[in-house]
């Protein structure tokens, strides 16, 4: 399997979509309009991700994410783990029931704040830990939503006929960042938490999503695709000055702020394979982090913009990396036959949650960034296991 970006083995999902013709005056149809994501899974337990239209069947990355317990995010302070999960599973279907749980970093205190029968995905932690914003079919259309720490206080934030997904809070806490499809393709808007004062970002021709704010809330970094060719791009909070930062014939995708609010680690394939980059927006000086014959994605930075941690196929396995911003000081964290993804920083720096693919399901784990100290955070039994057992029950 090529790993041609960090989104590309993460959950699968296929975007609805609605149209309807101008009722008069031109006869011309409106845009097609994505309205929610429907959460499937094949028969094998693998999933794809689609944001499918009518003339254009290429896959659109939406962000760093895997079923089954998935997308582990860090409380600001550290004590809590947030993550998704689809272990109320319901193969004849093929329909995940996803709903979102929390608990502490050692594997106790699991609590599901989500009990829906419709998908509850993507959450983001508000700057100062007490709320989270998620995803959530729940009023029949994919919206955000924003609930207490706890679960209780739940309260919808978007309430529109098109796709809206969440990227996360400014940080000063007062507004969201959001990907729609209101505008008949995927763009980026702010609004405040209570849904108010929505403003356009961005109005590319393409589907503009992996979108992040800069730690200084003064810009936003995120990938967009004119055709096949999928670029880098910068622009103010407030939608001006957009800049595409790549300007390259292949993929160049996934940016990840540094605490700085300067640098920006990307993937890009300029090299015939994916390499992890670093590049100074201020001046556009370009480092190359890893150069191997291999696959390396997926960067997080440390916190204290030093290091990054990846993944890499580079031992014919995906495995956790951690290098520092330079390219220097590559060690290998992880050493497992199965495939470890999706690395994310305790806010201390301290240690690394991620996930592994392991025996049919994917897990959460946490490390030291030394690679010692493996905790094995989250054991729910795969879907297919469960499925077995229910057929062999009398």
């Amino acid at each position: 399997m090529r790993f041609t970006h960090p989104a590309a083995i993460l959950i699968c999902v296929i975007a609805a979509f609605v149209s309807a013709a101008a009722g008069c005056g031109g006869g011309q149809a409106t845009p097609k309009l994505y309205n929610r994501l429907i959460f499937l899974t094949r028969q094998s337990g693998d999933y794809d991700i689609r944001l499918r239209t009518s003339n254009d069947r290429q896959p659109v990355e939406l962000g760093r994410v895997l079923p089954w317990d998935s997308q582990p995010v860090w409380s600001p302070d550290g004590s809590r783990i947030a993550f998704y999960s689809d272990r109320n599973f319901n193969l004849p279907d093929r329909d995940d029931n996803v709903d979102l749980y929390v608990m502490a970093p050692d594997g106790s205190g699991l609590t599901r704040l989500t009990n829906d029968p419709a998908s509850d995905a993507f959450p983001y932690w508000s700057p100062d830990g007490q709320r989270l914003a998620f995803y959530s079919e729940r009023d029949g259309q994919g919206d955000v939503y924003i609930m207490n720490a706890d679960g209780s206080g739940v309260k919808r934030v978007t309430d529109d006929a098109a796709l809206d997904i969440p990227y996360g809070w400014s940080p000063d806490g007062q507004k969201l960042l959001v990907s729609s499809g209101r505008s008949g393709n995927l763009d980026l808007f702010t609004m405040k938490t209570d849904g108010g004062d929505v403003k356009r970002v961005t109005s590319l021709e393409g589907d503009d999503v992996a979108a992040q704010w800069s730690p200084d809330g003064s810009q936003i970094a995120f990938e967009s695709a004119t055709g096949r060719n999928v670029e880098v791009y910068v622009v103010n909070a407030d939608g001006s000055n957009l800049v595409d930062l790549t300007l390259r014939p292949l993929r160049d995708a996934h940016p990840v702020w540094a605490p700085d609010s300067v640098r920006l680690a990307f993937v890009s394939d300029r090299t015939a394979d994916s390499e992890i980059y670093v590049m100074d927006t201020n001046y556009s000086f370009l480092t190359q982090v890893t150069a191997v014959q291999r696959e390396d994605a997926w960067p997080a930075w440390s916190p204290d913009g030093t290091q990054l941690a990846f993944v890499s196929d580079r031992d014919n396995n995906h495995e956790i990396y951690l290098a520092n911003a330079d390219g220097t000081g590559q060690t290998r964290l992880t050493n497992d036959p199965n495939p470890d993804l999706s690395p994310e920083w305790s806010p201390d720096g301290s240690r690394l949650a991620f996930v592994r693919y392991r025996g049919g399901r994917r897990d959460i784990y946490v490390m030291n960034v030394d690679g010692t100290g493996l905790v094995r955070l989250t054991n729910d039994e795969s879907p297919a296991a469960r499925s077995m057992k229910q057929r062999r029950s009398p």
